[in-house]
């Protein structure tokens, strides 16, 4: 991978703290939702409730796509980044732990505030491991994007 587009990649996860993850549902259609997520890398985490329609669909078939993005108010603004990935239940507890520790401080605005933590019990964490970056950037002209494998 060229050290310019993944210098872009990285400042683009960098730069945003939720994602749209489309998952497959039993039936066939894609099911999308939005989730917080924090990386290492290339290698982005979530979590979610394990009973949740999501973690079922991803049980099921692994296969993701993702976008993150934000909203612009000049069209030729717009920057973001489109996935194809696998998205793996996090298994090993320090895998986890580590996981929840980059999510917390993505949200440094919750320190203080009074929340109760997530029982571990009731949630799931994953780990997405992208195979396709489409990296979206309108300023290099329109709907300008560059492929990347993985």
């Amino acid at each position: 991978m060229d050290r310019a587009i993944k210098r872009k990649i990285l400042e683009l996860l960098d730069a945003h703290r939720t994602m749209t993850i489309a998952t497959l549902r039993p039936d066939g259609w894609p099911q999308a939702t939005t989730v917080g997520y924090a990386h290492e890398g290339l290698t982005l985490y979530f979590l979610c409730g394990k009973p949740s329609q999501k973690a079922a669909n991803l049980a099921r078939d692994d296969r993701v796509s993702i976008t993150i993005d934000h909203d612009e108010d000049q069209v030729m603004k717009i920057a973001g980044l489109s996935m194809a990935a696998h998205a793996r239940r996090v298994e090993d507890p320090a895998e986890a732990r580590r996981a929840l520790a980059l999510l917390i401080a993505r949200y440094p605005e919750q320190k203080g505030m009074e929340l109760a933590p997530p029982d571990a019990a009731d949630i799931a964490f994953f780990r997405v491991e992208p195979k396709i970056i489409s990296v979206l950037d309108y300023t290099k002209g329109f709907a300008h994007t560059d492929l990347v494998a993985c």
